[in-house]
């Protein structure tokens, strides 16, 4: 099998780690079967080449791609840079690719700019996820319930369904939860990896970023215990199978 690429881009080590050992735990990977890179200090190497991987996952982050070029840091920059400069290949070559809460972003925006904070912001909170039609057929989705929870916390959105993209899974709060690109090419607005340990942790991290009142931070916490989210998970997990089969 060839290994498959985690792309990170949270600058925080703390949550980049845990975010990892998630990808891994969720998806049934092995250290030795993939290559991970921070592109908050890591760049592509020279000699990037999409076909020496099984496929790209590409985790979260505290950016936003709608948000204006001056609000950027140098870091947010460089992040983004790095991974919208992959994108045309991405979509071109319709390459084997799960992109997760800042990935369906960063799709969005580079396939018709359609994505914003006009509308669907949602709080650190568990949402009601329902299957449509085509999620039931799509075989990233197997074996997932018709309605599931699904961890979630995000100032930006996707306000339309790009063109040439199928819409597998929605919610009352923000509609486009997972969509697909052409055959292979998949984005998340929920955290497929997170479970209640890993989003205490985040909200440890970002208590300060404006997802939330930083008072409310415990509150969040004992919501997120709480929550009975382990259904995305098998959408990692089915994305690996499906892939590393066909590398």
């Amino acid at each position: 099998m060839k290994p498959f690429l985690i792309l990170q881009l949270r600058p925080e080590t703390e949550a980049s780690d845990d975010e990892f050992q998630a990808i891994l735990q969720k998806s049934g990977l092995a250290s030795d079967d993939v290559v991970r890179i921070r592109l908050d200090h890591q760049d592509l190497p020279e000699d990037f080449d999409l076909q020496s991987y099984s496929g790209v996952i590409v985790g979260g982050g505290p950016g936003c791609v709608s948000d204006p070029l001056d609000k950027k840091t140098p870091v947010e920059k460089k992040i983004e840079d790095a991974i919208l400069g992959l994108m045309p290949q991405i979509t071109e070559q319709d390459f084997p690719f799960l992109g997760c809460c800042y990935g369906i972003g960063i799709l969005g925006h580079h396939l018709g700019r359609v994505v914003s904070k006009e509308n669907y912001s949602e709080d650190v909170s568990a949402a009601d996820c329902s299957l449509t039609d085509a999620g039931r057929a799509d075989p990233v989705l197997s074996g997932l319930p018709d309605r599931f929870e699904a961890f979630v916390g995000h100032k930006e959105a996707v306000q339309r369904l790009p063109d040439g993209c199928i819409h597998l899974v929605s919610s009352p709060t923000c509609p486009f939860q997972m969509i697909r690109y052409g055959q292979n090419v998949y984005a998340t607005q929920f955290h497929p990896e997170a479970d209640s340990d890993g989003f205490e942790v985040r909200i440890g991290i970002y208590k300060h970023r404006g997802y939330f009142r930083p008072e409310d931070a415990q509150s969040l916490i004992e919501m997120c215990q709480a929550a009975d989210v382990h259904a995305p998970e098998r959408i990692l997990r089915n994305f690996v199978t499906h892939y590393a089969s066909r590398s």
